[in-house]
């Protein structure tokens, strides 16, 4: 059980939400990391990089993520449901004179069918030994995650270091690369992500301060933005405000200035305007450019329910990202959900294959869809499979490559988020599909899903594949049985 002494605190929540890294330290023992550095070593050595196998290959890592530190900081920032992503990797930085040159500045390839503002998503960057500046650790960008664009050379830079399972917590989005590693030892990372489930209902740290708090000498260009995430993390919902309704047409044309924190600060401004500036932002969505409305939704997202009869009206427009666009921002804001899901199940049957999916990931954001709901997701995962197996060449595949059936991941991660609140006969016949797919992490989603659930049914089926599946640390290509 968790305990208060080892939730964050306010401040490091608001330095999360601005900076968008938290560097943690556990009381582990230094024998520890340093047996699973000589663990990863040798299997870097004698069998290549595991991948996504790195954890059951070195079981012990398992343990950092279960210390009340690490516990207290995901479940603050993710919730207390969070899940252990099954993409994982192992990242090795050598000497310079072996590996000169270093990273490039890069976010990394993101899961769901659209960027998040609001932390759905986080990763742990884990250091095995003492980590120094001169040993290359990964460079941050603080505050970066809300830059689309590269926010550019010129911007201040951070390298995390600390002892022996040092931490590095970071927003999903966060610009970063691998430093030039100037020492001559071998430098061993390894990096997890995390996924939130549940939206927040309630402050999941030690909350005393309701006002967001503006770090001293810090610019307020995303205070807005920032104002918005403090609180939906702490479950509030956004009322009208009067008193902010001035200057819509002068924040209107803000957000479709080409500097990014500008055009976003403006469109979070727009949303705590009430009505008025929901409308403004619809109209952008419905008429601006493609960059002024991948703006705007986000402004939309924030302003609530009042942007979801506009938002619902966005999904008969003549473009397909416009209705990707609008089902992300329903699914993002959620309620009512008695317009919400009837608009998302719709479309679910949108001609575009980008529609449908975006619909189907944004149903599992909505707090306690219907049974009919979970039902038709259930039944887009079928058809994603069956499809999956009969075109194998289809469209749906020129982005985001590293999954193969973005349709059935979409209805798969949302299954894993809200069905069980379905009838579970339903989700259990499409998840036990599921594990059928040829997208490795449809099937890791289908395999979480079915132990939320842990009926007899859902356990039979589980059994089944585990027999199959189930990897042994021990063997390599030098054991012999």
């Amino acid at each position: 059980m968790q305990t208060n002494n080892y939730l964050l605190t306010d401040e490091q929540i608001i330095q999360f939400i601005t900076q968008g890294y938290l560097v943690l330290h556990n009381e582990l023992p230094n024998e520890l990391h340093m047996k699973v550095m000589e663990e990863v070593h040798h299997v870097l050595m004698e069998e290549g990089n595991p991948g996504n196998n790195i954890l059951p290959r070195v079981p012990d890592i398992q343990k950092f993520f279960e210390t009340p530190v690490v516990k207290g900081a995901l479940t603050g920032i993710l919730g207390p449901d969070y899940y252990l992503h099954p993409h994982r990797h192992c990242h090795y930085n050598q000497p310079a004179n072996q590996n000169p040159g270093g990273g490039q500045w890069h976010k990394d390839g993101y899961w769901s069918a659209m960027r998040s503002h609001r932390p759905w998503w986080a990763m742990v960057f884990y250091y095995t030994q003492a980590v120094t500046e001169e040993l290359g650790p990964t460079a941050i960008m603080p505050g970066s995650q809300y830059n689309e664009s590269y926010p550019g050379d010129d911007k201040p830079f951070l390298l995390p270091t600390g002892p022996a399972g040092t931490m590095v917590l970071v927003h999903f989005d966060l610009w970063h690369k691998a430093s030039l590693n100037t020492s001559n030892m071998d430098r061993y990372m390894l990096k997890f992500q995390f996924a939130r489930l549940n939206a927040p209902s309630k402050p999941d740290w030690n909350h005393k301060e309701e006002l967001f708090q503006l770090p001293k000498g810090t610019s307020d260009t995303y205070l807005p933005l920032w104002q918005d995430i403090w609180s939906w993390l702490k479950g509030d919902t956004r009322e009208d405000d009067d008193s902010k309704r001035a200057h819509l047409s002068l924040l209107a044309s803000l957000v479709a200035a080409e500097e990014e924190g500008s055009a976003l600060h403006g469109a979070y401004t727009l949303a705590e305007a009430g009505e008025e500036g929901a409308h403004e932002l619809i109209k952008i969505l419905q008429e601006g450019t493609s960059l002024s409305a991948s703006r705007a939704v986000y402004g939309a997202i924030a302003a609530g329910a009042k942007a979801v009869p506009g938002l619902i009206g966005l999904l008969g427009h003549i473009d397909r990202e416009r209705r990707s666009w609008a089902c992300f921002a329903l699914g993002m804001i959620g309620s009512p959900a008695k317009l919400v899901l009837p608009a998302l199940m719709k479309a679910l049957a949108d001609e575009s294959d980008q529609v449908r999916r975006q619909a189907a990931e944004a149903i599992g954001l909505v707090k306690e869809p219907s049974a009919q709901a979970i039902e038709a997701l259930a039944n887009t995962l079928i058809q994603a499979v069956v499809n999956e197996k009969q075109d194998s060449d289809s469209s749906l595949w020129l982005d985001q490559g590293y999954i193969t059936n973005k349709i059935g991941y979409g209805a798969a991660l949302s299954l894993l988020r809200v069905g069980k609140h379905g009838e579970a006969g339903v989700v259990i016949s499409a998840l036990s599909m599921a594990l059928d797919s040829g997208d490795r992490y449809v099937r890791a989603y289908a395999f979480e899903a079915l132990t939320y659930l842990r009926t007899t049914e859902a356990i039979d089926v589980l059994l089944r594949y585990y027999r199959t599946a189930r990897w042994c640390p021990d063997t390599n290509k030098a054991s012999m049985f």
